[in-house]
């Protein structure tokens, strides 16, 4: 959907609409679980005795399933309550790093929650450091185009020197600001190398 097309009305519906499905999933999940362990404890151990053991990797399938759901519907929330204010490119940035945030804490809970007590803490705890510094550079450039977008130092079209490159703003994502140089080389930039640097802005001729 082009950005012009979305207005303030239309996108608090969908707003809505994101939120009231993550409430869904997270009834839903909480039914399904208790069904499934109701099933198995109480009706099925009576057939085979050893179906308990296989609770655990069911209700790990459950969590993640349900888990990521939840997670993408927040994750679309406050993708549609930040399109008015700052637009798409801007509130896509915000969805993707919700979600790559998300999907690290979910498998860190669920690791955590297996192993139970002070080894669940303490797993839980290793698998989010694990997965902190496994998408630290990801992460590191997701943020700062984030910011990049909200604070437009620039915007497409602009004549600028970042990170030693000199061109014209091209495109300004959430990994990477795309800047074509006068001989048309295209070039790439993380965006985690552009914060802290100086922008150079060149006058429009």
């Amino acid at each position: 959907m082009a950005e012009k097309e979305i207005n303030t009305p239309e996108a608090m519906k969908k707003a809505s609409s994101s939120l009231i499905r993550a409430i869904i999933y997270i009834a839903l999940y909480t039914i399904v679980s208790a069904l499934i362990k109701y099933l198995i404890t109480g009706i099925l151990v009576h057939f085979y005795s050893e179906i308990t053991t296989y609770e655990v990797y069911i209700q790990i399938i459950l969590a993640f399933a349900f888990g990521y759901l939840i997670m993408s519907s927040f994750a679309w929330f406050f993708y549609w309550t930040s399109v008015p204010r700052y637009g798409q490119p801007t509130a896509a940035a915000i969805r993707n790093v919700i979600r790559i945030v998300g999907i690290g804490a979910l498998a860190a809970a669920i690791s955590g929650g297996i192993a139970g007590g002070a080894a669940g803490v303490a797993l839980g705890g290793f698998l989010g450091m694990v997965v902190g510094f496994a998408s630290q550079q990801v992460l590191g450039q997701a943020i700062a185009g984030l910011f990049i977008l909200i604070a437009r130092p620039f915007k497409i079209g602009d004549a600028i020197v970042i990170a030693g490159e000199d061109g014209i703003v091209e495109d300004v994502s959430t990994l990477f600001t795309i800047v074509r140089k006068a001989d048309g080389t295209t070039v790439l930039i993380p965006n985690n190398a552009i914060i802290g640097g100086k922008i150079y802005l060149k006058p429009k001729k």
